[in-house]
């Protein structure tokens, strides 16, 4: 506990130091300006007949003195051409490259990656997507991709800042932080948190991905994300952005890009992060590293990617996160959400990633493509508990809860990989685009819980809490729990009719998988099981004009049997696996600087739940039916904007219990909204306004439906101010999250954690 108690408020900037002195020895010999503080638009893209693209560099042409007067004149205001940007991938068999260019406003981009069926254009997938730009995740300061994602009303996070990890819910489904992809591969980034400063695009699919990336190694069916690393840029730039956030916390990112070769085929990019100090719990302190170094090559046919993350977090107390008793007459106000109710915790995360993608261009439309990438991830933490044996679980209506200290440290190791072919051709008048595709994902993962008995608990309240016990038990390391290992083929075929007027897609994954338990104890095998389904998927896209499409899919998921972890009467079990299935119909117009979406969907999955007898268990059939409404662009000039609706039914419709049939499931809000607004005043140039409202109507404490969560609301407001000091782009951000203070619970049910409170970011950016 010392250690964190003497923590000094420096940056942890060791790898950064390195690469700004590399990068900034070639600074004062380069001609080249830094990247613009203002949003970079790509020129727009056919792409009916991709075309690989050719950077040329320029020559500055130099003045002589036998030149006239008036050209001399010219040459010295001329500025030189930029490069010219390679050619998107987007409706290309390729997804290494350039992606989908921004749409109107720069905050959405036209197209994303979409696993088995490519890169494409959002009007011509029989999907609700959405694609956020980087350009949206720095002018709103979002430190993880959690901030940015909650720009969709379908999407929810139930955990707060400083927790343990970012655990959403997407249509009403739990999506947990180690069911995030990373360049179309799960399980190679923090199983706690993604940073924000390695994103390029967060790709959000609603609704199950079996068929696209196949089977989420947490079972996710609500919807999946994906997370494009960013690449070195055709402009070099070298950035520096010191940060302060809210209460105390200080931090520094160095940024730079760089490429290098005749025609810039090879890129370099790195992205060094250190913060330290209090952040959002009183008396708490979070120090986080980061290190990101990405290389690129992009040749005439061959291109290649490398990541290198190194992801380092210590946080003194963490947000907390506790059940609350089913049978309370109320539901508990929450406390001060700078308050913690177990006193002095302790968290340390570490995550190393190293990932590589190539891709070969057969023909003009036949590539191969592969990808591998590994990660090890280590959390050590102390683990209080307000589940202890012999006494009532969790909080009662007054904050009253019974305290168990313990230890719970974990870690994992993931090597997870994919290759295919990819085809675009045509037959007579029907065009096809196919995939062909196998995954492969192996998982080991091991824990140690050393936990004080029962009789040592003590009594301890959410409003004035008790020390956390002396843990009286010796720390161990972790030790093997499971393996899991998750296998794939697949195959996929667009077919395009009338012009793309009509494409139709069908596709079928053939998963396997396997899992084995172990006792931490003695190491023995405790139970294993194997399992194999086909996960079809057929859709629809239909344009009657070109700027219309009306869309149609139906689609299942594969979810691995869950292995109940601590604090439940049959930890070390391992739970069936289960299939969801998804129905969804929609229809997107793209009024030329604004799209507008509208979907109607319904996803049938099995529940969990915890029994009266303390175990986790099936319980039933979840039936979520919503309809989401969404509009996004350039709403008038210098006016961006985006807006979400959902409206949710999640429905128990074969529950074990026949009275609570009908009832709507624990913890999932009905109606949730997100607006936002990012305006370039007139008056004063370079000076932009933006804010954001989050609504979340309440939801039930527990499938009996007799408490709800109150509902609540979230304002964000934001200035940004862009200008140039001695010819060098400076752009000063400042951003309040939550202004009013808003105090209210995140909950999946009985299992409650207290939002963000107040937070204040101040960041500056100057390029050299």
């Amino acid at each position: 506990m010392s250690n964190f108690e003497n923590y000094k408020n420096r940056l942890y900037v060791g790898v950064a130091t390195g690469v700004v002195t590399l990068c900034l020895s070639g600074v004062s010999s380069s001609q080249s300006r830094a990247q613009s503080a203002q949003p970079h638009v790509l020129p727009p893209v056919s792409i009916d007949q991709p075309q690989r693209a050719r950077v040329t560099r320029t020559v500055r042409t130099r003045g002589s003195a036998q030149h006239s007067a008036r050209v001399a004149s010219r040459q010295r205001t001329e500025q030189p051409p930029a490069p010219a940007a390679p050619a998107s991938t987007m409706g290309s068999t390729r997804t290494i490259g350039a992606p989908a260019p921004a749409y109107a406003g720069g905050q959405l981009a036209q197209g994303g990656t979409l696993g088995l069926l490519g890169s494409t254009n959002v009007m011509n997938v029989p999907f609700s997507t959405v694609n956020y730009t980087s350009q949206l995740i720095e002018n709103q300061q979002a430190r993880t991709a959690a901030d940015t994602l909650i720009n969709d009303s379908s999407v929810r996070l139930t955990t707060g800042s400083n927790g343990f990890d970012d655990t959403f819910q997407i249509r009403g489904f739990s999506v947990p932080s180690g069911d995030v992809g990373f360049n179309g591969l799960y399980g190679l980034v923090s199983s706690s948190r993604v940073p924000a400063e390695i994103i390029e695009r967060i790709e959000l699919l609603k609704g199950p991905g079996a068929l696209i990336n196949g089977m989420a190694p947490g079972g996710s069916v609500g919807g999946g994300v994906n997370i494009v690393s960013k690449r070195a840029l055709e402009v070099p730039f070298t950035r520096l952005t010191p940060i302060f956030m809210s209460a105390g916390n200080y931090g520094l990112h160095l940024e730079t890009s760089r490429r290098f070769g005749e025609n810039k085929e090879w890129g370099v990019r790195f992205n060094g992060v250190g913060r330290n100090g209090e952040a959002s719990i009183d008396g708490g302190n979070w120090r986080t590293g980061l290190g990101a170094l990405s290389l690129d090559y992009r040749g005439e046919r061959l291109r290649w990617t490398l990541d290198a993350i190194s992801q380092n977090d210590d946080t003194k107390n963490f947000r907390p996160q506790m059940t609350i008793q089913g049978n309370v007459p109320f539901i508990p106000a929450p406390p001060d959400a700078r308050s913690n109710w177990y006193p002095d915790t302790m968290l340390r995360q570490r995550d190393n990633t190293i990932a590589s993608g190539i891709e070969y261009d057969l023909t003009e439309s036949l590539t191969a493509y592969a990808g591998i990438g590994y990660r090890e991830g280590e959390n050590y933490q102390t683990f209080p508990d307000s589940r202890v044996t012999g006494f009532p679980g969790g909080i009662d209506a007054l904050g009253n809860f019974r305290l168990i200290n313990a230890y719970y440290d974990s870690y994992s190791k993931t090597t997870s990989g994919n290759a295919g072919i990819r085809s675009r051709f045509e037959v007579g008048p029907v065009g096809h685009a196919i995939n062909f595709a196998f995954t492969g994902y192996y998982q080991e993962n091991g824990n140690a819980y050393v936990s004080n008995t029962p009789a040592q608990s003590v009594p301890s309240n959410i409003y004035n809490p008790s020390p956390l016990p002396v843990i009286t038990g010796a720390r161990t390391p972790p030790r093997l729990a499971n393996e899991i290992t998750l296998r794939s083929v697949a195959i996929a075929d667009t077919m395009s009719f009338l012009n793309d007027a009509v494409l139709v897609t069908v596709g079928t994954r053939h998963q396997r998988v396997e899992q084995d338990a172990f006792s931490t104890t003695t190491g023995l095998p405790t139970s294993n099981y194997g399992a194999e389904a086909l996960t079809p998927l057929a859709g629809v896209v239909v344009k009657p004009w070109h700027n219309v499409s009306l869309y149609a899919n139906y689609a299942e998921g594969l979810s691995q049997g869950t292995i109940v972890g601590p604090g439940y009467s049959n930890t070390g079990t391992v739970l069936a696996p289960f299939k969801s299935k998804q129905q969804e119909a929609g229809i997107k117009v793209d009024w030329g600087t604004i799209t507008t979406t509208a979907a109607v969907f319904q996803i049938t999955r099995p529940s969990q739940i915890r029994t009266a007898s303390n175990a986790l268990a099936y319980d039933g059939e979840q039936r979520n039916r919503g309809v989401e409404l969404s509009a996004y662009g350039l709403l008038l000039p210098r006016l961006r904007g985006m807006a979400s609706a959902t409206f949710l039914r999640p429905e128990l419709t074969n529950p074990t219990n026949p009275l609570e049939r009908g009832n709507d499931a624990q913890g999932v809000p009905d109606k949730t909204f997100s607006a936002s607004l990012d305006w370039d005043t007139p008056w004063i140039p370079g000076l932009s306004l933006n804010g954001r409202v989050i609504y979340t109507s309440g939801a039930y404490l527990t499938s009996a439906n007799l408490l709800r969560f109150p509902d609540w609301t979230r304002v964000d407001i934001g200035a940004r101010y862009a200008t140039s000091i001695d010819g060098r782009p400076v752009t000063i951000r400042a951003n309040i999250e939550n202004v009013t203070g808003e105090n209210y619970w995140l909950t999946t049910g009985t299992f409650v954690t207290v939002a963000s409170p107040r937070t204040y970011i101040v960041s500056a950016s100057f390029d050299f």
